[in-house]
């Protein structure tokens, strides 16, 4: 029997992790079954199994394929030159967001808020997700350094204290425009380069 190869090992992987997050999207992460994944992914039970022993093996890949995403958008920022000013680098992110809405994984966005609940409600998910997040907000951080040389940000603020409130955009971004629907990556920059405006002296 020919060997499976790593390449094709990884593709399979990735066909049930996107089946998972299809699912999850639709209907939930508690709704969602293991028979769910195997019928969406359409692979047979054994083949399911042999990558993901149950769900909780499932949200761990669901987080890293989300985190992947990310640091893959926050890398080509970090490549551009000349840098993006910080209100472009909202709208090119937000742009990727959007248009993670629309692979073969399903909308991420959705997913990305049933498994920030389920960290709420789930100590050993939300140790994972937590791990996570700290990856990509060291990345965040980056990118406000990058700013500070770039002279655009003031150099004396702590960049990872800036990188927080950055990071923290983009939740805000998927939420509304889940529940709200009027927000696209150009109002949202638009939105940010008004509060660059803003002075903080009376």
């Amino acid at each position: 029997m020919p060997k499976i190869t790593d390449e094709r090992r990884e593709e399979r992987r990735l066909q049930i992790v996107h089946a998972a997050m299809r699912c999850v999207a639709a209907q939930g992460f508690h709704k969602t079954t293991m028979a769910d994944v195997i019928r969406e992914s359409g692979m047979s039970a054994g083949a399911v199994y042999g990558y993901f022993r149950n769900k909780e093996d499932l949200i761990i890949a669901i987080a890293d394929k989300a985190m992947s995403l990310a640091d893959r958008t926050i890398g080509e920022l970090l490549e551009t030159d000349p840098l993006p000013t910080l209100s472009a680098m909202v709208e090119h992110i937000t742009t990727a967001i959007t248009g993670f809405q629309q692979g073969e994984q399903g909308d991420i966005t959705r997913v990305a808020v049933v498994v920030w609940a389920e960290a709420i409600r789930d100590e050993s998910v939300r140790a994972l997700v937590t791990a996570r997040f700290q990856v990509i907000r060291g990345r965040y951080a980056e990118l406000v350094r990058a700013q500070q040389r770039a002279g655009r940000l003031d150099p004396a603020e702590d960049p990872e204290l800036v990188a927080r409130a950055l990071f923290g955009l983009m939740p805000g971004f998927v939420l509304q425009r889940l529940l709200m629907g009027d927000l696209d990556p150009e109002t949202y920059a638009r939105a940010v380069r008004g509060l660059q405006r803003i002075s903080d002296t009376p």
